[in-house]
């Protein structure tokens, strides 16, 4: 027997290496069939994912840098909330937070199928202090929270802004009306509301709520009742800063001024891109469905749902021609530079939570 095992300790079950080795490929080649679905859908709806030179005529020179910066400021400002999150549980450092949030924004785009969402959770996880389920289970709580809130913000954009009259019917030469997009804003937000309810009911009646999911569910299948019990109760853990208004005041400010300045980022790159007839509430609506676009897992950095998502926000406003030439600048190089400026963001974080994980083994 060893030394270093205590006697009458129960060994932990083995890991089948075969078996997640396989659910990594499956992974792997569903984001290649979803990624080739959508390259297929773009190239029959003849929505350009790499425009023409001349898409680009009436770009302005300042718009990429400018809305890079933009960019930037919406990782931070969208890493800072989370803080909040986590203080209740336990305190941890914004520089820590912010490191472990940009390496996980970095992770969501390589990873298919949203399982970057976990590398947040593992980074900030602190033996004894924080768990990686109750750092997931903030970071699932703030995903909650945010599709709730940005619903709110896209039911409000859409009835401040003025769509086209008629709605068009199609997307490019996709047979998609328009107005699938209201619809689809309304149903979402209905999802985070119940959402939201269901995991205040798990915060406020745990053992209760627990039970009676298992019962209901268990109707079903015992295995989905415990795993969906399982997964609500860890998303509560992180709502522990609810009650305590010097945590809900500065992340719901947070929260507030990270979508203005993601929307006003959009109307700048619009501009700048030559739609000047473009409207602080339209961009809104843009940005509100792109969130709802990519918000299901998908494609490795979220190809496809992407350009979609943006094409279709643009094509409740402006003609056609519009959208295809100057409207595909903007798809383009919003793409580009929240992908392009996420990564490199990202490796950065992680060289510095290298450096800070060497440094405290060396103390």
């Amino acid at each position: 027997m060893s030394t270093t095992e205590p006697v009458g300790a129960i060994a932990p079950p083995p890991v089948d290496r075969s078996s997640l080795l396989w659910r990594r490929v499956a992974a792997v080649v569903g984001s290649i069939v979803v990624a080739g679905g959508f390259a297929w859908l773009m190239h029959a709806g003849a929505l350009p994912v790499v425009p023409s030179g001349e898409s680009f005529a009436a770009m302005a020179w300042w718009t990429v840098p400018a809305y890079c910066a933009i960019w930037l400021a919406v990782l931070l400002l969208r890493g800072m909330r989370w803080y909040w999150l986590l203080q209740p549980i336990h305190p941890v450092s914004m520089r820590r937070v912010l490191t472990a949030s940009f390496v996980g924004y970095g992770a969501l785009i390589l990873l298919p199928f949203r399982m970057g969402e976990l590398v947040r959770g593992a980074m900030i996880h602190d033996k004894g202090k924080v768990s990686i389920w109750a750092a997931t289970g903030s970071a699932g709580a703030e995903r909650v929270l945010d599709g709730l809130y940005l619903s709110i913000v896209l039911f409000t954009a859409l009835r401040l802004a003025h769509p086209l009259s008629p709605l068009p019917d199609h997307i490019g030469a996709l047979p998609i009306p328009t107005a699938l997009v209201q619809t689809a804003t309304y149903s979402a937000l209905a999802v985070f509301a119940l959402a939201f309810v269901a995991i205040g009911v798990f915060y406020r009646w745990r053992v209760w709520a627990r039970r009676t999911t298992e019962r209901v569910v268990g109707l079903v299948s015992p295995r989905l009742a415990t795993w969906l019990a399982d997964k609500v109760e860890h998303v509560t853990q992180g709502l522990g800063f609810l009650p305590e208004t010097r945590y809900t005041g500065p992340f719901l400010a947070i929260t507030t001024l990270y979508w203005l300045v993601n929307a006003a980022g959009i109307w700048l790159l619009c501009l700048g891109c030559g739609i000047h007839a473009m409207t602080l509430a339209q961009s809104a609506a843009v940005m509100g469905v792109l969130a709802l676009g990519i918000l299901v897992p998908n494609a490795p950095g979220f190809f496809g749902s992407f350009q979609l998502s943006v094409y279709a926000g643009l094509a409740m406003y402006h003609p056609a021609s519009i959208v295809m030439r100057e409207g595909s600048a903007v798809v383009f190089t919003m793409y580009a530079v929240q992908i392009g400026v996420s990564l490199a963001a990202a490796l950065f974080a992680f060289i510095v939570s290298r450096r800070d994980h060497a440094e405290e083994q060396v103390s």
